[in-house]
This record gives structure tokens, C-alpha cells and sequence, in this order.
């Protein structure tokens, strides 16, 4: 882990860059299929056969919902593939970088106010712009 203030800025501006080359991402999961058909006589009714497939799914959540898509093999799995593995990615460049940047805020010192009336009047703008959620609740 990065020690100074430096090394941690010089792995966000990292991060970020990194970010910029994710490419096109969707949420969701691609998966394999199997399914039984329903024929008694068919050889996915026998008792341990997988069933009929594998059939590739891409699923996603959006509103509360989910959607479950079937996709073709070929190019448009694979453009699923690479576009989930794309979002997984963001997702974990994301996270590191709001670790960072909390570190980054820690180690940030705090300006110190030495003028009396800097400080009165910088506690009145934030009673001001507090006031009305302090209120709220």
C-alpha cells in the first residue's frame, strides 16, 4: 500500500486511466442453460441427464425486475461475455478508487483558520446551508 500522500494520488490519477479503457459494459450475468423438455420418452426425462443445451442466458436487474435474454452463440455471446467481464471490471476499478480517495481525505490536513471573524462567518455559512436539513428531521 502506497505510504504518502504522493503514492496515493498517483494511484487514483492510475485508477482513473484505467477507467477510460474499460470499454462498452452491461450489468448482468451470461450463464449456460440446461432444460428438460417435457417428453416422457426423450433422453433428458432419464434420471442424472443435464437436459437440452446448453443454452446461454444473459440476466439483469432494472427496476426491480429481472430479464433473462437467450443469446445466439457466436458473436453476440461473446460480445455479452466480454461486455459483463467489462462491467465486472468497473465495478472493481470503482471500489479501489473510493479506497483510495478515502485515504487520500485522511491524510489531508485540515486548513487551519487563525482570523476570529474567518471563523465566525464560515460557522454561519454552514449553520445557513445546514439549517433547513437539521430542521427536516
Amino acid at each position: 500500500m502506497p505510504k504518502t500522500l504522493e503514492e496515493l494520488e498517483s494511484l487514483r490519477d492510475k485508477l482513473r486511466s484505467q477507467l477510460l479503457e474499460v470499454g462498452d459494459f452491461q450489468p448482468g450475468t451470461v450463464y449456460p442453460h440446461f432444460r428438460k423438455c417435457g417428453k416422457k420418452n426423450c433422453a433428458c426425462a432419464q434420471r442424472g441427464h443435464p437436459g437440452h443445451g446448453p443454452q446461454y442466458m444473459r440476466t439483469t436487474a432494472k427496476g426491480g425486475k429481472n430479464r433473462a435474454q437467450n443469446l445466439r452463440m457466436g458473436p453476440e455471446l461473446e460480445k455479452a461475455v466480454k461486455e459483463a467481464e467489462n462491467y465486472q471490471r468497473f465495478v472493481s476499478l470503482c471500489k479501489e478508487l473510493v479506497d483510495v480517495d478515502e485515504q487520500i481525505c485522511k491524510w489531508r490536513a485540515v486548513k487551519e483558520i487563525r482570523n476570529q471573524e474567518a471563523v465566525e462567518s464560515l460557522k454561519k455559512k454552514l449553520q445557513r446551508q445546514f439549517a433547513g436539513k437539521l430542521r427536516r428531521k
